[in-house]
């Protein structure tokens, strides 16, 4: 019984680790690459928006639960599972090291992603399946929402912490899948797990940003721009 708990915590710990590079991890990515199209005015924003919601319904339904939503939920659950079961020692004066704190960092900040996760989803995947309508995750909808200053600043913790659990899962999974053997490897890929991390923020913040740079948050309509366009020759 022993073996067959150790084997199955062995399978499962994988899994877990190569779902959260692969597809999560990589929703992830091109979804705030994406949503960096904020940068470019609400038409290229909405444009992204307006490309998936072409897509014919059940077959946008099976890519998002199949490629996002199912691979979400088992790595979020079994995530859970494993931080309950873990023993943190990064406050004991003996084992300061900089593998523990990454551990300790790891956990923190998947109980952060995993909290606001479910406020995201809820407040625009499924705001917009009840609505009927994508025009709540347009770019005026969002815009109103991130000039709250405490949805912003969820958003910006948000951020982080999903990109650190990403930058620091990339180095557990090289170790778990034996990619990084070495010790040298393993302080390699933790090197560039780092710039990962910071690079992954720094694209998120920029969607942020996107929303502040247009005037009228992107609410003007076309009508109302070329009347102004109009008026402003005149």
């Amino acid at each position: 019984m022993a073996v067959i708990t150790t084997r199955e915590n062995f399978v499962m710990h994988r899994i877990h680790s190569i779902t959260g590079v692969m597809p999560v991890g990589y929703y992830m990515v091109q979804h705030l690459v994406l949503n960096a199209n904020s940068i470019a005015g609400p038409e290229k924003f909405n444009g992204v928006i307006e490309f998936f919601e072409s897509m014919p319904k059940h077959l946008l339904l099976v890519i998002e639960a199949g490629m996002i939503w199912i691979p979400l939920l088992f790595h979020a659950v079994y995530g859970l599972f494993i931080i309950s079961r873990a023993k943190n020692n990064y406050f004991t004066t003996k084992y300061k090291w900089s593998e523990n704190r990454m551990f300790f960092l790891q956990r923190i900040s998947g109980l952060a992603v995993f909290a606001f996760l479910i406020y995201h989803v809820l407040t625009t995947t499924v705001a917009k399946y009840v609505s009927g309508n994508a025009e709540t995750i347009k770019y005026a909808g969002m815009s109103e929402r991130f000039h709250n200053p405490i949805i912003l600043a969820a958003y910006v913790l948000g951020i982080l912490a999903a990109s650190y659990h990403l930058g620091y899962g990339l180095w557990n999974f090289c170790i778990r899948w034996g990619i990084t053997v070495t010790e040298a490897a393993q302080q390699r890929i933790q090197k560039i797990s780092g710039v990962v991390f910071v690079a992954i923020t720094l694209i998120g913040w920029a969607a942020l940003v996107g929303f502040f740079i247009h005037p009228n948050g992107g609410t003007q309509t076309p009508a109302t721009a070329s009347q102004e366009a109009g008026t402003a020759k005149i």
